[in-house]
C-alpha cells in the first residue's frame, strides 16, 4: 500500500478505487436510502464525496497523462471514460494502471 503512494500511477490507481467504490455506494445504498426509505440525506453526502472524488481522478488522470506522455486519443479517454461507468475504475485499474511504469 505505501509503495503505491510513492508514485503518481499509484496514488491514480487508489484516488480510481476510491472513487469506483463511492459510485457503488451512491448507487447501490445511498439511492435505495432516499426513495425507499425517504432519507434523503444520504445522496447529498454520498453525492458530495463522490464529486469530489471524481474531480480529483480527472485531475490526476490529466497529470499523470502528461507526465507518462501517455497519447490521448489512445490511453488518456479511456482512462477518462473509466470514471463514468460503473465497474470501469475497477477494469481500467487492472487493463491499463498497473500495467504502467512506475
Amino acid at each position: 500500500m505505501y509503495q503505491l503512494l510513492k508514485t503518481n500511477i499509484g496514488r491514480l490507481r487508489i484516488i480510481g478505487f476510491l472513487e469506483g467504490m463511492s459510485l457503488l455506494l451512491l448507487l447501490f445504498v445511498a439511492m435505495p436510502l432516499k426513495y425507499i426509505y425517504h432519507y434523503p440525506a444520504a445522496t447529498s453526502i454520498m453525492g458530495g464525496i463522490h464529486g469530489a472524488l471524481f474531480l480529483l481522478f480527472i485531475f490526476n488522470t490529466l497529470s499523470v497523462g502528461v507526465e507518462q506522455e501517455w497519447k490521448f486519443k489512445h490511453t488518456t479517454w479511456k482512462v477518462l471514460l473509466a470514471c463514468m461507468i460503473p465497474f470501469g475504475t475497477f477494469y481500467i485499474d487492472k487493463k491499463i494502471l498497473r500495467i504502467c511504469k512506475q
